[in-house]
């Protein structure tokens, strides 16, 4: 073995998962793939995928999951793919046969050189075929075959994707095939484009891989608006043009991050909507978050000043569509939709004289759990956004008042309690003997407003409320 084996092998072999499982395996038996890519990176992955001989897999799995009192789940039964997950539900292995005659063949049909590789768990034996050692070691992207990249489309987006996450860059002939073959991604399940986007802004290099994309034609693929976006230039507040700018909040969104304390990091770390974490989310929202801007530009005669009137509320609108036919879900949606939606409410609220109490009480109420979301948001859109009508004291201002508003946020948050519900809509209804109809459902909703203002705060006052509204109906 040579140093680079023997640190894996030392590594590996003390793992506690695959020291639990190594009783149960045969000779035959390989971590491959990404588990090893990170290994070599000196991350922590229980990312643990194994090939074994063919025909073994099923059988391998089940015995395992007996074993260690775990449980067997059928993953692909086609292309002879399972899973054994520990009993304490969190860890999990996946075990597939062997593609081909041997691990060479197997790893002859992966994607990169830095996933083509395979340790045999009982010998600790090294196999890179195609250089991964090397590939990782130059943080190098590169290709195993152009066939291999054609096999599964997927595979162009996701070098963008290890580009992001990594901070690799691809090599020249990977570079071509992503460029000649951009087109092919139309093939692919759009759950699966999904998946590699959710991913791809997770990276902190994510803004460059997002350029590299729309210099292949896949960003414009993905997201057809993008055609739109670059069509709008710098203006008297933007020293940017649209796409540039949405560019440049993304990467503000990820400097807001690391710059941030440990409750603010905690908070973009937090898992939402079941697997990812919320800044990938956030970075997509950022991302989108002028989406409207094409559908309201003018542009004023006489002062030649460039407005978007509502393309904060029409953006969000827009989004929708996009991000359904790529398959998020409706949580998701509606996350990404309120980002866009209020993006611009922190700056306003951090702009009010002397951070008017009321103000920002409301801001908190309303916004929720994506108080500091927006605020980061807000504090990319202001920095990214410096035109010649935009002075260093603006921007000063601005950005004094988001941090005032996130210390705020912070030392209040614990004791910001749901608001009760001072009435139901069945409670409306009989006060105002009316039956459910679209009138109810914003009545409902003013008196929600009103709440937050702290304009009612008791039950009395909500009946009064309500009156008030049927009587101006009248």
């Amino acid at each position: 073995m040579n140093n680079t084996e023997n640190n894996i092998a030392e590594k590996i072999k003390n793992h506690p998962i695959i020291r639990t499982i190594s009783p149960y395996i045969d000779d035959e038996t390989y971590i491959v793939g990404g588990f090893l890519r990170d290994f070599l990176l000196n991350k922590d992955s229980s990312d643990i995928d194994l090939a074994v001989k063919s025909g073994t897999a099923e059988k391998m799995a089940k015995f395992i999951a007996d074993s260690i009192s775990g449980y067997f789940v059928k993953l692909d039964d086609v292309n002879h793919i399972y899973r054994v997950v520990f009993e304490n539900k969190k860890d999990y292995i996946d075990i597939a046969d062997i593609e081909g005659a041997d691990i060479y063949e197997d790893l002859a049909r992966r994607d990169f050189s830095m996933n083509a590789l395979a340790l045999n768990i009982k010998s600790m034996q090294l196999t890179d075929p195609y250089g991964g050692v090397k590939s990782i070691e130059n943080k190098i992207i590169k290709a195993i075959s152009e066939k291999n990249i054609l096999d599964d489309p997927i595979r162009v987006l996701r070098a963008f994707r290890f580009q992001s996450t990594l901070g690799f860059t691809m090599d020249e002939k990977l570079k071509q095939i992503t460029e000649k073959h951009a087109g092919l991604l139309k093939q692919t399940a759009p759950e699966r484009i999904n998946a590699e986007l959710v991913k791809l802004f997770l990276g902190k290099s994510c803004v460059d891989s997002l350029k590299d994309m729309d210099n292949c034609g896949m960003l414009e693929l993905i997201f057809p608006e993008v055609k739109e976006i670059k069509k709008v230039p710098p203006n008297s507040h933007h020293h940017l043009c649209l796409l540039e700018h949405c560019y440049a909040v993304v990467d503000y969104v990820q400097n807001f991050y690391e710059n941030g304390n440990d409750e603010v990091k905690a908070h973009f770390d937090e898992i939402i909507f079941g697997a990812n974490p919320r800044q990938a989310f956030l970075k997509l929202a950022a991302f989108l978050h002028d989406i409207g801007k094409p559908a309201t530009w003018e542009i004023e005669e006489g002062t030649g000043r460039h407005r978007f009137i509502k393309h904060d509320d029409i953006g969000a609108k827009i989004a929708e569509k996009p991000l359904k036919n790529l398959k998020f879900s409706n949580k998701q949606i509606a996350y990404i939709q309120k980002i866009i939606k209020y993006h611009l409410y922190p700056a306003n609220v951090a702009m009010i004289e002397e951070n008017n109490e009321k103000a920002v009480m409301r801001f908190f109420r309303k916004m929720g759990d994506e108080v500091i979301d927006l605020i980061a948001i807000a504090y990319g859109d202001r920095l990214s956004a410096r035109g010649p009508d935009i002075t260093d004291e603006i921007v000063e201002k601005n950005l004094t008042g988001l941090k005032h508003l996130l210390e705020k946020y912070l030392a209040n948050k614990c004791n910001l309690t749901p608001l009760p519900k001072l009435l139901s809509g069945n409670e409306i209804m009989q006060i105002l003997n009316i039956k459910p109809s679209p009138e109810l459902g914003k009545i409902v909703d003013m008196l929600y407003e009103a709440q937050i203002s702290s304009d009612v705060v008791t039950k009395e006052e909500a009946v009064e409320f309500v009156k008030k509204l049927a009587d101006k109906a009248l």
